[in-house]
């Protein structure tokens, strides 16, 4: 897993009521039956490359390699680029590549870092279909195969993606459902519905996405300056160029592991991520169509999603008493998005703040006990009463 998608800020939004638009797509077996034909030589299979980064993770490279070669109803390619991992990698990716003509590896000399290794695997791409996917996650059966004919039944579609399921350090699985419950099988947004459905999160599970190879050659790479907001950065930049087609369905596996920054309070770390954010906004208006630029409706939207991400920030590092780090975040919810001085959150944050960490805790103390006594207490009285709780 990239190290954008370990950190909070990054974690696929659930939930979200999704727009529907008047494109109307084909019911979800329908792409079953051409993904079947082009399997039974029906249709020309679509080429996916597939580029594997690779740093330390050789126990986890097989496992990613064989579920790219299983995929049914494409034809794939891989290339596994070990940024000079000081594991067994170079064992495991010449053992992988010897075995199978379809996969390549290639070793760096010196570690290049993940935006370097991503960007030479844009180069070598030159299939139908490019996805970068990290050693450590691996793909569902069927999953380029859905992908791939979305794409081809709708071409003005630059970028699929999906829900993924979410392989948790104690062994348990979660799922990361970007778009909630209330939508289609499959459905296509255009890019100002994209960009508002991601708001200032990262909404797009990474090994999900598939992209137009020319597309994504003529967006270009991934930007050096952003390396903890390149994903959400690079989204956002294809949605601006051609609309963006959802899979309902699991996609992919991702690893959360122990060390994630998203399991744990990372301090200064959270300002420099939100400024990234801003950064990769500041980049898509800059560079962005003439109607994208003008639409002040929707840029002001984004800075007030990113200043009240940045408020929420602020509350974390409130609550673990990094006083400066709390107010270093509030005063960049304010530059971002002024209209925030006035919201619930701010004010909140503010009495938080007035009262101290101490005190606060002290209340928040009080007040859980208080529920916890009114609650018994009507446990209680229903119980003498005969009734049920809550009827």
């Amino acid at each position: 897993m990239s190290a954008e998608a370990e950190t909070s800020l990054n974690a696929p939004a659930s939930g979200k009521q999704t727009p529907l638009n008047n494109k109307t797509m084909p019911p979800a077996e329908d792409l079953s039956n051409q993904a079947w034909r082009c399997a039974s030589g029906g249709i020309s299979l679509q080429r996916v490359d597939v580029v594997i980064p690779c740093y330390n993770y050789a126990h986890f490279l097989q496992e990613s390699v064989e579920s790219v070669l299983s995929q049914a109803g494409v034809d794939v390619r891989v290339l596994i680029l070990d940024d000079c991992s000081p594991d067994n990698t170079p064992e495991v990716g010449k053992a992988l590549a010897s075995r199978d003509d379809r996969v390549t590896y290639r070793r760096h000399t010196t570690n290049m870092g993940h935006i370097a290794t991503y960007n030479e695997g844009i180069d070598w791409a030159g299939g139908d279909l490019f996805l970068l996917l990290s050693a450590d996650d691996y793909l569902l059966p069927g999953s380029l195969g859905r992908a791939a004919e979305l794409m081809r039944t709708y071409p003005n579609v630059g970028m699929a993606f999906g829900n993924a399921l979410i392989a948790e350090p104690d062994g348990n699985t979660s799922r990361a459902d970007p778009l909630g419950d209330n939508v289609r099988p499959m459905q296509v947004l255009s890019g100002p519905q994209f960009m508002r459905l991601s708001g200032a999160s990262n909404l797009v599970p990474t090994p999900t996405a598939v992209v137009r190879t020319a597309l994504q050659k003529q967006v270009g790479g991934y930007r050096k300056e952003l390396p903890h907001a390149g994903d959400m950065e690079m989204w956002l930049r294809l949605a601006s160029h051609a609309d963006v087609g959802f899979i309902k369905e699991d996609q992919a596996v991702y690893r959360r592991h122990a060390s994630n920054m998203s399991l744990q309070y990372y301090g200064e770390n959270i300002l420099s991520d939100l400024l990234q954010r801003k950064k990769a906004f500041d980049a898509l208006f800059s560079q962005a169509t003439d109607s994208l630029k003008k639409d002040q409706t929707l840029r002001r939207f984004l800075a007030r999603e990113l200043g009240n991400k940045a408020l929420q920030q602020a509350g974390i590092a409130f609550n673990n008493f990094d006083l400066a780090t709390a107010a270093a975040i509030q005063r960049f919810a304010l530059e971002v998005s002024p209209e925030l001085r006035n919201s619930l959150p701010c004010f909140k944050l503010a009495c938080k703040q007035m009262i101290g960490p101490k005190y606060w805790y002290a209340l928040k103390s009080i007040a859980r006990r208080v529920a916890g006594c009114m609650r018994r207490n009507r446990v209680s009285s229903s119980a003498s009463t005969g009734t049920t709780v809550g009827s």
